[in-house]
């Protein structure tokens, strides 16, 4: 989680931003350059301004998420994406010390952070009340894009980042939790979440996760991690990229609203989107779902273990029961198709 857990956020949030200021001196920039917290997440966000225009923005890593080695891995496939132009990302910075990883500590936080700074991106997120059908279909293109360019690159030597399969969502070590340790989860949705487990196993096992299924993904493509300004659409916020199904990136796209009467006509346009680059067979086709189905129960599972953090606590009353109902649909559907 966020915080440690002998910490209320409101007080760890006090001292990560003593650690903002302080570590500002770490890159080039003005004197006067001062840090302003934007997002807290997985990571502490600031958007770092100084008077003459400068801006850029600082990423506090959490602690014990990822290593520094998995960090560069990150940063490695952000570049090489921008090599291939293959989509517009985020450069980073070099620090006077000429990494481009840093690293701070500040009383009383027991471990030292990673911090990386990254380019300002002018742009805008597309309006979730809006018409959303033309977004997802950039979306999906750029989804495609970024697949086609994991397959062909040549990774690093000792790649290491996040794994997003069943076994890190369901297994004994899942990355965000247990489901079952989330807020609200009585003995009637569990019984329900129960069988969706079961079956996202069976049908994922059967599906399989071949190169042309499987592979680097960015893993967290909602709309919020799309801007557009001057110069196009830009992808950000590639923390947590990793291994996974192609098609777990429609699933990401559509977080926290899988329950809107819209999604239908967004995976329609995403697929329009993604078929501009790469084909999809019926098969990967029909299995969308099921990879909706996974990433809602995993973001059940980041909830309960985020919930110190604002955005968990808003969506922590209805999470559980809505997730339960989205199952029973899927259940009776994919029983139907059986």
């Amino acid at each position: 989680m966020m915080a440690q857990t002998d910490m209320p956020l409101a007080e760890l949030l006090t001292h990560l931003d003593r650690l903002a200021q302080q570590s500002l001196a770490l890159w080039d920039m003005p004197p006067n350059a001062r840090a302003r917290l934007i997002n807290v997440s997985e990571n502490a966000t600031y958007l770092v301004e100084a008077d003459d225009g400068y801006k850029a923005i600082l990423r506090i890593h959490r602690e014990q998420y990822h290593t520094r080695r998995a960090i560069e891995c990150e940063l490695a496939w952000i570049a090489g994406l921008k090599d291939a132009r293959a989509v517009v990302t985020p450069a980073s910075y070099t620090g006077k010390n000429g990494e481009i990883i840093q690293q701070g500590r500040i009383d009383p936080l027991q471990n030292p952070r990673f911090m990386v700074l990254f380019e300002f991106v002018e742009g805008t997120q597309p309006d979730e009340a809006g018409d959303l059908e033309a977004p997802f279909e950039e979306l999906g293109e750029i989804a495609a894009l970024t697949h086609e360019q994991s397959k062909r690159w040549q990774r690093p030597a000792n790649f290491e980042r996040l794994v997003w399969n069943v076994e890190t969502v369901f297994g004994d070590a899942p990355n965000w939790g247990n489901w079952r340790d989330a807020p609200n989860v009585t003995p009637e949705i569990a019984t329900v979440l129960e069988a969706v487990e079961v079956r996202v196993r069976e049908r994922l096992e059967a599906f399989g996760a071949g190169d042309d299924r499987y592979g680097l993904i960015h893993a967290d493509m909602r709309l919020a991690n799309l801007l557009t300004g001057p110069e196009g659409t830009r992808l950000i916020d590639f923390d947590d990229c990793g291994f996974g199904w192609f098609l777990y990136d429609f699933a990401t796209g559509i977080s926290f609203m899988e329950d809107d009467p819209r999604v239908p006509a967004l995976k329609a346009a995403w697929v329009r989107g993604y078929e501009k680059v790469r084909p999809l067979d019926d098969a990967e086709k029909d299995e969308i779902d099921t990879f909706v189905m996974l990433r809602r129960m995993a973001l059940l599972a980041w909830i309960g273990s985020h919930i110190e953090a604002p955005e968990p606590q808003a969506m922590a009353p209805d999470f559980a029961r809505v997730t339960a109902e989205l199952g029973a649909e899927w259940l009776a559907k994919t029983a139907a198709q059986a």
